[in-house]
């Protein structure tokens, strides 16, 4: 156990400026966040990439999945914090070229985002003792996709003056995934400004859209009842529904409330919130209207730099920066805490993830936070929060 500490935001401004003086500040003292103070433990430092960074964290079950700055994608058993001797025999393997920009895992598959502009579909075996094998079962768009779409001429798009290529393909970074709360779909964006969909049963792309914002998109989220959120470099959020009939996504809202590029975005544990980190140093705070309209309900300030990702466990909301720091929130009412402030990393987090914590704390809840950096690490921190004063 490395070390701990506490944080006590009463006693501590929140320095960075208004980047939005349109939007309130939700930062609040109230007396719901009083009753005492939030401690937080770093249990491990984790070093998963010897010469690269995490790029990408996720949870499914008790494994941990890390990708790489450099191609691999690792996991373990999170629920066991090992030795670094232990790391390096953790599950891993390789593919494609550059980073693994976003991992999520549906039943047995892990589905896989890359620089190289492919998603990858990998097979989990779990074996004894916590061992995992992948075995790729497809690279989307599958060879089938490609073949049957290649001599219809309206499978064609330009994406350069003198190249063409099939609807199915992103051709620049895929930077976000997102299953439907079904996990029938998987959703991909790419820097290429496309949002495509796949069926995940037999890996077919079933729709793209094309110019789905005016720069590179880096997130996506999907809610419940279907709504997609996409978040963009152009400093915009789209909200795209497929209607009851129709065979297509459409665009239902634009959100238009940041002043910089949008890195991340979170949906709250019920779906109704939207949380959006962006270059603004700001979190948006958005709440979901009739026909799934987003309403800015104000922002969480506090980091100094960049919001560079985003993570939601119950009523807590995580955000990394590139100021090198973790902040844990709260809201309750509509107002909001900052209940921590995690530090200890030497470079801007990129990457996040969080659950429950499976250890019994009747007396006071306690959350596993995960922080991916630049600096190479992850971090596993144990976060304790105190219950809520009535």
């Amino acid at each position: 156990m490395e070390h701990t500490r506490s944080f006590n935001d009463s006693n501590n401004s929140l320095s960075s400026q208004r980047s939005l003086a349109s939007v309130p500040s939700l930062n609040s003292h109230s007396h719901f966040f009083n009753a005492s103070t939030t401690s937080y433990t770093c249990l491990a430092t984790l070093k998963p990439h010897t010469s690269s960074y995490t790029s990408s964290l996720t949870l499914a079950g008790k494994f941990l999945y890390a990708g790489s700055s450099d191609r691999e994608i690792r996991s373990w058993n999170h629920t066991i914090f090992l030795s670094p001797q232990d790391q390096q025999n953790t599950n891993i393997v390789t593919a494609g070229k550059g980073a693994v920009k976003s991992i999520v895992v549906h039943s047995d598959k892990l589905f896989t985002a890359h620089q190289d502009h492919k998603i990858r579909v990998w097979r989990i075996t779990t074996l004894e003792h916590d061992h995992q094998k992948y075995t790729r079962v497809a690279t989307l768009p599958t060879l089938g996709d490609r073949v049957t779409k290649i001599f219809i001429p309206k499978n064609h798009v330009q994406i350069r003056r003198h190249k063409k290529c099939t609807w199915v393909h992103h051709v620049d970074t895929v930077s976000s995934l997102a299953l439907s709360h079904e996990g029938k779909l998987l959703y991909s964006v790419s820097w290429d400004r496309t949002i495509k969909v796949w069926r995940t049963k037999d890996f077919a792309c079933l729709e793209s859209v094309s110019n789905a914002h005016d720069d590179a998109i880096n997130a996506v989220a999907v809610s419940y009842d279907g709504h997609v959120y996409t978040g963009s470099t152009d400093k915009r959020i789209r909200v795209w529904r497929k209607r009851e009939g129709e065979k297509k996504h459409s665009l239902v809202d634009t959100l238009e409330k940041h002043n910089s590029g949008i890195n991340a975005l979170a949906l709250s544990s019920d779906g109704c919130v939207l949380y959006s980190g962006a270059c603004d140093r700001s979190i948006l705070v958005s709440e979901k209207g009739e026909n799934g309209n987003l309403v800015v309900v104000g922002a969480l300030r506090g980091h100094t730099k960049s919001i560079l990702c985003l993570a939601v466990v119950s009523d807590l909301v995580c955000s990394g920066s590139e100021d090198k720091t973790v902040r844990i929130w709260r809201g309750i009412q509509k107002e909001y805490s900052c209940l921590a402030v995690l530090e200890g990393h030497r470079s801007p987090i990129k990457s996040l993830t969080a659950t429950v914590d499976p250890t019994d704390h009747p007396s006071q809840p306690s959350f596993l936070v995960y922080s991916g950096s630049l600096d190479s690490d992850v971090k596993a921190w144990q976060v304790f929060v105190p219950l809520l004063s009535t």
